[in-house]
């Protein structure tokens, strides 16, 4: 009888592993299939070798399936890419690959798309370290999720149970086409646990990926649009607090870039950073360019919550450095590392954890 759900998930012989295994239903006697773990799957495309993800005919049946054994702590979102023909290496047959791989038809979890993709399927191995604010909880007063325009951009805000005369907490959430239709639950359940203030976040629209490229790459215009329109317009309309000892940035990969950087720039709006994975390489011309000029400045009034994956190769050492640096120079710096990737089914319930840390003084 074949399983109702994947991935299925064993003991490894190896203590603090696990053996996970992947099924597909071919639609097709040609068809092959391809498994796309966030990071792991993509480091050994940079490698230049994609056989160790591809999926292999079940004896005695008509199903397709590939067993890897990982470490018991990780936690990835996944797709499954169906194909006549498996693709290149090169960059642009990957982000091809990446753009119709779908999720898991047989695993019910999925975590946050980013722009232009599919959602992926959730990965979540026994020794993960657990999430408990991500999902919706029955009983609990709930806040509500609105819509608006400013400056021509659409600006999503939560704001919470009740709301009503501020000033409230605020959070500026970037990539807020990717998060307006996941946070309001986590958000929802911090409060009732107590874990946080009743807060607002304004999450500000990346338009599309050459916008989101120019504004996240240490973009001064941007940074000041938050700082200048953004902030004074939560304010006004929405109850939001001024002061940048209860405001958060937050970002993922160019956007914790941008949350820094946006803090260099305007320490007086934002006094706290929450930086998940992020690309502290920028730029190909300058690398680490903003742990530089954190390094040149003298200290400000800011506090920074940052956290990044053990298997992003190409952004933990940066990660590091620029903690490291922030901390040598007197700032209030934490430094997390979990067992994951480049991957919004860690960064969700990271910007729980993140939130925790940087609200602890305001409840």
């Amino acid at each position: 009888m074949e399983p109702d759900a994947t991935p299925l998930i064993e003991p490894a012989d190896t203590p603090g592993r696990c053996r996970v295994t992947f099924l597909w239903q071919p639609t097709s006697a040609g068809e092959r299939a391809l498994v796309l773990i966030n990071t792991i799957t993509d480091r050994d495309r940079h490698a230049g070798d994609i056989g160790g993800h591809v999926m292999a005919r079940l004896p005695g049946t008509d199903l397709l399936h590939l067993t890897y054994e990982l470490d018991a702590g990780l936690r990835a979102g996944y797709q499954i890419l169906p194909c006549a023909e498996l693709p290149g290496t090169d960059r642009d047959s990957w982000l091809h690959a990446m753009r119709t791989a779908v999720p898991d038809p047989r695993n019910p979890v999925t975590v946050p798309a980013s722009a232009g993709r599919r959602p992926s399927s959730l990965l979540e191995l026994p020794q993960a370290p657990p999430q408990p604010y991500r999902e919706r909880r029955p009983g609990i007063p709930r806040g509500q999720v609105t819509e608006r325009r400013l400056s021509g951009r659409r600006v999503w805000v939560y704001t919470p149970p009740g709301h009503g005369i501020g000033p409230y907490p605020v959070v500026v959430l970037l990539d807020g086409d990717v998060w307006a239709g996941h946070i309001a639950d986590t958000l929802d359940n911090l409060l009732a646990d107590g874990r946080t203030p009743p807060l607002v976040a304004v999450m500000p629209d990346s338009v599309d990926r050459p916008a989101r490229l120019r504004e996240m790459a240490c973009h001064e215009p941007f940074a000041r649009h938050l700082a200048d329109e953004l902030l004074p317009w939560a304010q006004r309309e929405w109850q939001a607090t001024a002061d940048p000892g209860r405001t958060v940035i937050a970002g993922q990969s160019l956007g914790g870039l941008a949350a820094s950087y946006a803090a260099l720039v305007a320490p007086e709006r934002f006094g706290n950073v929450l930086s998940q994975s992020g690309s502290y390489w920028w730029s190909d011309d300058d690398p680490e360019w903003l742990t530089r000029q954190y390094a040149r400045a003298a200290r400000l009034p800011v506090r920074f919550h940052i956290e990044v994956g053990t298997l992003e190769w190409m952004l933990l050492d940066e990660n590091r450095r620029f903690a490291q640096t922030l901390a040598a120079h007197g700032y209030e710096v934490s430094l997390t590392e979990y067992n994951g990737g480049h991957d919004p089914a860690c960064w969700l319930g990271g910007l729980a954890d993140g939130l925790v840390t940087l609200a602890a003084g305001w409840l």
